[in-house]
């Protein structure tokens, strides 16, 4: 199961995202700390002014009335409040702090609980107190349009994060799925170079490789089919004058090695073939069916061939190919292993699978990892005469270039499997081009 955060753009949005919201949490308490100690500040300055003031007032025109929340009252009034010991720790502060920005010696006392907020302060030489209101020390509710701005500029840094993060993995995940699809031997377009220097640069490089490869596969394939064609015409001559030759042993002798010669240059016409099958759609399982009862015709006391076909009728791939890749499995089978060979289609969770398995001695471990590479004969387990080592090569060949995987191993029950998986996605892609060819 693919998890969205294994995605270098799941992860980017992942970092993104938690570092824009620690950054605006960090940033929302810091204005808040902040706006708090200002509130505070002003208070106490507010607190000494006001003081400052009456003092000044009372002491150049006593008689004239002072405002209605500020008082002088003698030092013996029962109205003074009391010196609390548990005094809440922001009260406390804020007290310490008026305290010190009046002169030293002032005493600083705060109303009793229940009534006004006032400030009640004594200076030194005073006879008096000096009474005057204190500001609020509550700070705004958490839920105000500070936090409403910050939510709005968190969103909008959110998504032009992503946007930005989208941008930058889109190039390096054009290049992966390339990487992919050509390690699949699927044709390639040139990877788009975009987005930073380095990641041009890889594109770049990795464009060139493509381009360098697929010249080196053509001139290959071009070598190939040239040797295998300008091999045809000797070889039906050698035919045609071994059928007349007098000896039918020499002659059966003769007619059997360029049969063997003919087969291994239709293997290397096969093979070199690089063009996409656009022949017609056909059933697998009516298909295998049908090749199998030839099978049974031609030994019908012995069960050769047995099927095992349920994958249904949606399971459809073009007709050559598919003769092609029945072809070579079938007769590699039958030259190296042992009956009954069975052939299986089944429906998956991913797509579809398709299935050739024999009972033979298989492939030793060792060589499994070679039994698909062109031109490879595992002598003596698996040789032969007037075989080239490209059947496994064409299947695996065939199969990539419809988009599937080719698993050749060795089965529980002894014998050479292969196994072709087709995914839904590459089922409807063959399908769209076999239409649109027909």
């Amino acid at each position: 199961m693919r998890r969205p955060i294994d995605s270098l753009f799941g992860r980017l949005a992942l970092l993104v995202v938690a570092v824009l919201l620690i950054s605006h949490v960090a940033g929302y308490l810091m204005v808040r700390w902040d706006r708090t100690y200002a509130q505070s500040r002003y208070a106490v300055e507010e607190a000494a002014f006001l003081v400052e003031a009456v003092r000044e007032h009372t002491a150049r025109a006593p008689s004239a009335p002072l405002p209605s929340r500020v008082n002088i009252v003698a030092l013996s009034s029962p109205d003074a409040p009391r010196v609390h010991e548990d005094v809440p720790a922001p009260l406390a502060r804020f007290i310490e702090d008026v305290r010190e920005r009046l002169p030293s010696g002032s005493e600083v006392r705060i109303a009793e609980p229940g009534r006004a907020p006032k400030l009640w302060v004594h200076e030194p030489g005073d006879d008096h107190w000096v009474v005057v209101p204190v500001a609020s020390l509550r700070a705004p509710r958490s839920i105000d349009r500070l936090f409403i701005w910050l939510a709005i500029i968190l969103v909008l840094a959110v998504a032009s994060a992503l946007f930005a993060a989208w941008r930058l993995q889109r190039p390096l995940s054009a290049l992966a799925n390339a990487v992919a699809r050509f390690g699949r031997g699927q044709p390639v377009p040139p990877v788009p170079e975009g987005g930073p220097r380095e990641l041009r640069d890889l594109t770049h490089g990795f464009n060139q490789m493509v381009r360098e490869v697929s010249r080196a596969e053509k001139d290959r394939a071009v070598m190939l089919a040239g040797i295998a064609h300008d091999l045809r015409t000797p070889l039906a001559r050698m035919r045609l004058r071994a059928e007349m030759m007098e000896d039918v042993k020499q002659r059966d002798g003769v007619v059997r090695d360029v049969d063997s010669m003919t087969h291994i240059v239709d293997q290397f016409l096969v093979f070199a073939h690089d063009g996409i099958d656009s022949s017609e759609m056909i059933e697998v399982d009516a298909h295998c069916e049908r090749i199998a009862r030839g099978y049974r015709a031609v030994a019908p006391a012995t069960p050769t061939v047995q099927t095992d076909l349920s994958a249904g009728a949606g399971f459809r791939l073009p007709t050559a190919t598919l003769d092609r890749i029945l072809a070579n499995l079938l007769d590699n089978a039958h030259a190296y292993g042992a009956p009954p060979v069975v052939v299986k289609t089944a429906r998956t969770a991913e797509g579809w699978l398709l299935s050739v398995s024999d009972h033979g001695q298989g492939i030793a471990p060792q060589d499994l990892f070679h039994a698909s590479r062109p031109f490879v004969r595992l002598d003596p387990a698996r040789g032969g005469n007037g075989h080239s080592g490209l059947g496994l090569a064409i299947v695996e060949r065939l199969v990539r270039r419809l988009g599937g995987i080719c698993d050749i191993g060795n089965s529980a029950e002894g014998g050479l499997r292969v196994a072709m998986t087709f995914s839904r996605e590459t089922q409807a892609r063959v399908a769209a081009h076999s239409e649109t060819a027909w």
